[in-house]
């Protein structure tokens, strides 16, 4: 197994004298994509968790124990996650899991961690219809970021006709199928809307983009809203400006590139197109900037971006230190029963709070594209909004709650037959 265990920042404790040497460490799983086609965005969560694992360690761990990460490869390759989720909870013992980041490896895992009864920290935006008591979902869910960019769409910038291009997979086509069902009840004739999806790692756009500029070219303003994932985002993007399609004639607003994937694309031509997310690193707090400098001081190098699933790693694990410090041992059942109301600082200057559904408050942001890669805030939500697990506007989901606190402790309950055990 491409396995890394990290011993350098026990080592610096150790000798500052913060932790005693025969403390045995307490071990966290990081399972991300290190090569592959999903590489491109993964990699930097690798990163960032090493670095909070290092400074959770310099603060003299948890529990007055260190902390060591166990980094596994799934190589961008699904079943390879269950594989490793397995080996990183029987094999090595890990506490919790930080990891994956689309949602067909997230799907491989979850009969791992329900068999071993262990905790996944889930940090991306995702299609909802999902709550289980084993992850803690701390990227966003549709009403967190798909729904409010089709508000902004159509109530900012006039939005009437809408094309959906997304990456074929459960999180693109979920998600598309809800708004397809909110377009429609927002009015939208069916003939508006078109779904697109292609494959993982996709590189030929011409025919695609062509069908975008002819869609957007009737005289009713036109959007593409982007399920792409990965690195096929480079040559879409690079495919739009090929054209000559800018978002003064047909804005693409986007729920997967972030800054990350900016930083391989030239940007020039890509100004003021947007992408829906909860945290940009232009945001302007002391908190940002804090997380910001320490990152580029861990990485050593100034150029490094900050993205929304960093800080969805961020609210996670400072949440589970706090949740193992109240519960006071790492045991998985007193460890998820102590998550639910833990609320830790975002990066955004707010306070992020843990719902019994197992999701996190969050703000709402819309960005535009600069030509330096990051995004100007043009939008944002008043205050925080929960994660929504069930979609309200899919009627198998409609009736549908979760609530992991005792007496009910059910994912998915439903409100009209009061029994636990609805639609998965």
């Amino acid at each position: 197994m491409n396995k890394l265990l990290l011993t350098t920042a026990l080592c610096a404790v150790f000798a500052s004298g913060a932790l005693a040497e025969d403390v045995e460490p307490i071990r966290i799983g990081i399972l991300h994509s290190l090569s592959g086609t999903m590489a491109i965005s993964e990699t930097t969560l690798r990163d960032a968790m090493l670095m909070l694992i290092e400074q959770q360690n310099a603060r003299g761990g948890v529990l007055g124990r260190p902390l060591e990460a166990v980094v596994v490869d799934p190589a961008s390759d699904w079943p390879r996650f269950a594989e490793l989720a397995r080996e990183l909870i029987a094999g090595d013992g890990v506490a919790a899991v930080f990891g994956c980041w689309t949602s067909v490896s997230r799907k491989s895992v979850l009969p791992v961690f329900e068999e071993l009864n262990s905790i996944l920290f889930y940090p991306v935006q995702y299609e909802g219809q999902e709550s289980q008591r084993n992850v803690f979902y701390t990227g966003a869910a549709p009403n967190q970021q798909a729904i409010p960019a089709i508000d902004y769409l159509m109530d900012v910038e006039g939005v009437e006709r809408f094309y959906l291009a997304g990456t074929d997979y459960v999180y693109p086509r979920t998600t598309n199928q809800i708004l397809e069902a909110y377009l429609i009840a927002r009015g939208v004739a069916p003939e508006d809307i078109i779904v697109n999806y292609t494959p993982f790692g996709h590189s030929d756009w011409q025919t695609i983009v062509s069908e975008i500029a002819a869609f957007g070219a009737t005289g009713r303003r036109a959007a593409v809203v982007s399920t792409i994932n990965g690195d096929a985002n480079v040559p879409f993007y690079n495919e739009l400006a090929a054209q000559g399609i800018t978002a003064e004639e047909i804005p693409v607003i986007a729920f997967s590139v972030g800054e990350e994937e900016l930083a391989g694309i030239d940007t020039g031509p890509l100004v003021g197109h947007l992408a829906a997310w909860n945290y940009f690193e232009s945001v302007d707090t002391p908190e940002n900037q804090a997380f910001i400098d320490a990152w580029h001081a861990y990485t050593g190098n100034d150029a490094r971006v900050t993205n929304d699933p960093m800080e969805a790693h961020y609210i996670g694990f400072n949440m589970w230190v706090q949740a193992v410090e109240a519960a006071g041992t790492t045991d998985t059942d007193a460890v998820i029963d102590a998550m639910i109301g833990v609320a830790v600082p975002n990066l955004t200057g707010g306070i992020s709070s843990m719902g019994a559904n197992h999701h996190i408050t969050k703000p709402v942001l819309i960005g535009e594209i600069q030509a330096d890669g990051q995004f100007d805030v043009v939008w944002e939500t008043s205050g925080l909004v929960l994660g929504d697990e069930w979609s309200d506007y899919l009627p198998e989901s409609a009736s549908l709650i979760s609530d992991w606190r005792a007496p009910l402790s059910c994912g998915n309950f439903n409100v009209e037959t009061g029994t636990c055990g609805g639609s998965e």
